[in-house]
């Protein structure tokens, strides 16, 4: 199984700190080697622009192959979630006057395109332009970090 992970589950896991939670990383990694975790190059610029604790960033860094660049199927499926209406507040106003990197469309489409999960923190809302909306509009998997973790079969 393919797990599309989001900014904002790849920030969360900075609550799992590497000389604690050893075995999250060793999953991790097995799942990073496997090509079963992914994400996209916007995700990576999102967390370039940001602040996640430092071995976040580093940790990434040297995993770097995780993050596909979309290709032509994805982009064509970014197009037709933005042909909903609604779904256009995917980008918010801010984004768009400011040109930062919006990767919330890129991971539901790679996730689509590979038959894959998305792993995010973002929560389903009625009538909201969410991840977990958009992903259940489209019937793509979409679970938390938690739920992810569930499904590895993980335990602490």
């Amino acid at each position: 199984m393919i797990y599309v992970f989001d900014t904002s589950s790849l920030s969360k896991l900075k609550h799992f700190y590497p000389g604690v939670f050893k075995s999250v990383w060793i999953g991790l990694d097995a799942l990073v080697m496997d090509g079963e975790l992914i994400s996209t190059k916007e995700v990576w610029h999102e967390i370039e622009r940001g602040n996640p604790e430092q071995y976040i960033n580093e940790w990434l860094k040297t995993r770097k192959q995780i993050f596909t660049t979309p290709s032509t199927a994805e982009l064509r499926f970014v197009a037709e979630i933005f042909q909903i209406k609604h779904f256009q507040a995917l980008i918010g106003e801010q984004q768009r006057l400011k040109g930062t990197p919006v990767a919330d469309p890129f991971v539901i489409a790679c996730a689509r395109i590979n038959d894959g999960t998305v792993v995010t923190e973002e929560q389903l809302k009625p009538n909201a332009a969410k991840i977990p909306n958009v992903c259940a509009h489209f019937n793509v998997p979409c679970v938390d970090l938690e739920g992810f973790m569930r499904q590895q079969g993980w335990t602490f």
